[in-house]
């Protein structure tokens, strides 16, 4: 009776995009925004039409992952080193807004420790629907674009870090000698995938491609982007972050064009579950 619960969580979810992006589309609104809509409507907040919303997280993390993946394929690894006062730009937002915050929380009457706590927080942006814009816009490479994905990429990888100072920041321990072993052990995975994936990686899809096999070859994608971003996930960094790297990997392979063919379908199904499940998985 579960799996048909979750059916017809799925079919009222789409049912019901699909009705207000068509009239979102005819008013030349965003689909971003029929999505959210949408998800309000079916929502806790709305009509509660959801029986089960953790089968609908899992799903729209899947999204996420994939949304990431596709954006590293279009990005290529050769652009990164052109994103060093990018870089810099994103780690001065960061630590402005915590500067900020702290401020403004020591006038509202909150510690130095809760101030930069909300700082933390607020500092952080939504990958998955900048991403989201960037993609629809077509401005992945533009000089706009790239400013934002470097930013982006600064603030997912600021969340490891954010992570190990607050329980120090709510003096439950996280000694400074933790916090630089958490850090450099997340330093140490990550570098240890892009060095297996740089030789593995090529080797691999080129035996998959002998095969002429498309399903061999999309199941051989999905496993690395899936496969990748768990490796990162254990490094203590998102999903999201571990599928852009794997994104990367690819856009270096001469198959990165079939690759983005082959998994662009399921991007759209998922991610726009993922904006729907937004206000939807709200409770």
């Amino acid at each position: 009776m579960s799996e048909i619960a979750f059916l017809r969580d799925l079919v009222v979810l789409f049912s019901v995009s699909v009705v207000v992006v068509y009239f979102f589309d005819k008013l030349g609104l965003p689909a971003l925004i029929g999505f959210l809509v949408a998800g309000a409507m079916v929502g806790p907040y709305g009509l509660d039409f959801v029986q089960d919303v953790s089968h609908v997280e899992v799903f729209a993390e899947i999204g996420v992952v994939l949304l990431l993946f596709t954006i590293g394929v279009e990005f290529s690894l050769a652009q990164i080193p052109s994103l060093g006062g990018v870089l810099g730009t994103g780690g001065l937002q960061i630590g402005t807004t915590i500067g900020l915050c702290a401020v403004a929380g020591l006038v509202f009457g909150l510690s130095l420790t809760q101030g930069v706590f909300w700082g933390f927080l607020t500092a952080m942006s939504s990958t998955a629907i900048v991403l989201k814009m960037i993609a629809d816009r077509g401005e992945t490479n533009a000089p706009q674009g790239r400013l934002s994905i470097g930013i982006l990429i600064i603030q997912d990888l600021a969340v490891l870090p954010m992570m190990m100072l607050t329980p120090a920041l709510a003096h439950q321990g996280g000694s400074a000698l933790t916090i630089a072993w958490s850090l450099g052990k997340a330093i140490l995975v990550v570098t240890l995938i892009l060095i297996a994936a740089r030789v593995l990686v090529p080797r691999m899809l080129e035996r998959v491609v002998r095969s002429r096999s498309r399903e061999l070859f999309l199941i051989t994608i999905i496993l690395i982007c899936l496969g990748i971003a768990w490796l990162s996930s254990l490094a203590g960094l998102s999903l999201a972050l571990g599928a852009f790297i794997a994104g990367l990997i690819i856009s270096e392979s001469e198959y990165s064009h079939q690759a983005m063919v082959e998994v662009l379908p399921f991007r759209y199904g998922f991610n726009s579950l993922f904006f729907i499940s937004i206000w939807t998985c709200g409770s």
